[in-house]
């Protein structure tokens, strides 16, 4: 008897101590850890009406440990907690960390996609309604030109002399695909690997009557991506009311109205 209550008492420990681990993946006072800086941003992008009614998510890879955390499913995105979060090794596509309460998110496949082939740093996906309604708007890309805001966003080239990216130009246009929605979150992979391979210069991937994917070698840099593009996906979709093509040339709007 005495050796099974210590078997049993040696199990409850073995399990106690692989839960302190997981729980530590999540623990942390620095308000740029991953755990924390997802609820802060999914509360930004709640308030913003883009991940509202438990939809869209957001995934962030550790700079340190190379954890990817991922906010959960089916959770409204501005009460999430950092022990809320899933944590996943990349390298083996196994889950270091998994909440008791709540399932993976259906997300999972497309973020890592972006990690695997565009090298991110973090992946934002919103049902942004100017997502939407560009993609309704428009057929198989949506493009706009000659506007500021093309700044914040990367050309796909580097500086021969820094190695760092360089921007769109004002001159530039933006150009950024659009896929067929599916049934099931997960079935978009294809697509959106297709997308992927199509636009290597492409930040991110709209999905026609859904949202968009975001991704930027960091966090800092998906979240300016994102904020840039709602924008410019907003004004075209005002531009498209008023008869002007996002994409015209500087001084042919006048041709265009239809006021």
């Amino acid at each position: 008897m005495s050796s099974c209550f210590c078997d049993k008492a040696i199990e409850r420990t073995a399990d106690d101590v692989a839960t302190n681990a997981q729980d530590k993946l999540v623990q942390s006072s620095d308000p740029k850890h991953p755990a924390n800086l997802i609820c802060t941003l999914c509360k930004l992008f709640y308030y913003n009406n883009w991940v509202t009614g438990t939809g869209g998510g957001i995934s962030i890879k550790d700079s340190k440990s190379k954890y990817i955390y991922i906010a959960p499913s089916g959770v409204q995105k501005e009460q999430l907690q950092p022990e809320d979060m899933f944590v996943m090794d990349p390298e083996t596509d196994a889950y270091v960390r998994t909440p008791q309460k709540y399932k993976p998110s259906a997300c999972t496949p497309l973020f890592m996609a972006c990690y695997k082939r565009r090298a991110a740093g973090a992946v934002i996906h919103t049902h942004s309604q100017h997502a939407v309604m560009c993609s309704l708007i428009f057929g198989n890309e949506f493009k706009i030109a000659n506007i500021e805001q093309i700044k914040a966003i990367p050309s796909g080239e580097k500086d021969p002399v820094t190695g760092k990216d360089i921007n769109l130009s004002f001159f530039d246009t933006l150009a950024i695909p659009i896929i067929d929605n599916t049934a099931h979150e997960e079935d978009l992979v294809g697509g959106l690997q297709m997308a992927l391979h199509q636009y290597p210069a492409a930040t991110a991937v709209i999905v026609r009557r859904h949202g968009i994917y975001v991704w930027g070698p960091s966090v800092e840099k998906a979240k300016v991506f994102n904020e840039a593009i709602d924008y410019l996906m907003e004004l075209a979709v005002k531009m498209y009311q008023l008869g002007i093509p996002p994409d015209c040339g500087i001084g042919d709007e006048k041709k265009h109205l239809t006021l």
